[in-house]
């Protein structure tokens, strides 16, 4: 393989990775300039209007987290700017850790979500699987261990992008189901569920 055709294999992964996140970061972008005091163009949300802090926190820190993590997948990026990977995995730590915890606090503390018990309880789960990965990701880069912190972080990122692959989970679900409390909780939960097993078959193929 030529050293061009390479290059493109090695950033396909990446790029397509953004685009996976492209609708989400944008809702997000509209999102965040209505909190601002923009046009509101975005469905109303009063638990956002009650206390925009947390989305704030949580779409920023999503936005770097998606874009940011998705080159660290490039292995040509990770060996020839190794400074660039390791400072770009600190920020991806910190961006991380904020959209987990700012997930756990919304999950926790915003009401009437979408989705009733079922949808609460995989949020809540999801979140603190995202937190912990993150932290046994750290842990094992530490301690050299560099397959098992590629491992974590690839789990963690997967949970991280749950809202790329729902926008196809519930179109589905939703042409399919309705939109119930049942059905928006399980094509929600799907997402999840998709980005978890692929990420947890490229380990185990690595391997």
């Amino acid at each position: 393989m030529s050293e061009y055709a390479a290059a493109r294999s090695d950033l396909w992964i990446p790029s397509a990775l953004v685009l996976l996140t492209i609708i989400p970061l944008v809702s997000g972008a509209l999102r965040l300039v209505e909190v601002a005091g923009g046009p509101a163009v975005m469905p109303d949300n009063p638990r956002i209007d009650a206390s925009p802090a947390p989305v704030v926190v949580h779409l920023a820190g999503a936005a770097v987290y998606a874009v940011v993590g998705a080159f660290q997948f490039s292995r040509r990026i990770r060996r020839t700017h190794i400074g660039w990977h390791r400072g770009a995995g600190r920020a991806l730590v910190a961006a991380g850790l904020l959209v987990a915890g700012s997930g756990l606090w919304m999950t926790l503390f915003y009401s009437g979500a979408p989705g009733g018990a079922l949808l609460w309880s995989v949020r809540l789960l999801v979140a603190s699987a995202m937190g912990v990965c993150i932290l046994l990701g750290l842990a094992a880069i530490r301690g050299r261990e560099i397959a098992v912190h590629r491992a974590w972080m690839m789990r963690a990122y997967a949970l991280g992008l749950g809202a790329g692959t729902q926008v196809f989970t519930q179109g589905v679900g939703q042409a399919v189901f309705g939109t119930g409390e049942v059905s928006t909780a399980l094509s929600v939960s799907a997402g999840w569920v998709v980005n978890a097993g692929i990420a947890e078959w490229l380990i185990r193929r690595r391997s």
